[in-house]
């Protein structure tokens, strides 16, 4: 992993990054410098896809950081990404543990009809067809959006 600079001072993290060459997409996550050590492999996918595994106690951690097309982008473009996805977290033993970071571009909303078990029935708004796609894929793999667990201040954006 490349060390992190900023001003001329050691910042105690350490970034790791994927992106093109055209510096146009990319994503990245900072690990603490304390758990440097843990982490066991980074497998860079594309430009949009990065997965850091770390051993935490008796457990694996895989921490994957993404950056779905956004609600622009082709139809064609959000299958492959989504179809992608399902396949690698597919690969993942289910005796490890995954989590997501990053934008899923998609609104899921507050309702958690249909979802029940993926959607904990807190959000904003009313969900849009790419925040169903982000709920389809968690339930297929038994996933839970955890931010949707507990009633949040609505974001001012």
């Amino acid at each position: 992993m490349q060390a992190l600079w900023c001003y001329g001072q050691k910042v105690p993290y350490r970034l790791v990054w994927v992106g093109s060459k055209a510096k146009t997409d990319g994503v990245g996550i900072f690990v603490a410098e304390k758990w440097v050590d843990t982490v066991v492999s980074v497998e860079r996918h594309s430009e949009k896809e990065l997965v850091l595994k770390m051993v935490l106690g008796d457990c694996l951690l895989n921490v994957l950081t993404v950056y779905a097309p956004h609600s622009g982008k082709p139809d064609e473009e959000k299958e492959r990404f989504w179809n992608e996805m399902f396949h690698l977290v597919s690969c993942i033993p289910q005796s490890e543990m995954v989590v997501f970071a990053g934008d899923m571009n998609g609104y899921i909303g507050c309702s958690n009809v249909g979802y029940n078990g993926t959607h904990g029935g807190f959000g904003y708004g009313s969900r849009k067809a790419d925040g169903s796609r982000i709920l389809e894929f968690a339930d297929g793999l038994n996933l839970v959006t955890c931010n949707t667990l507990f009633k949040g201040r609505n974001p001012s954006w």
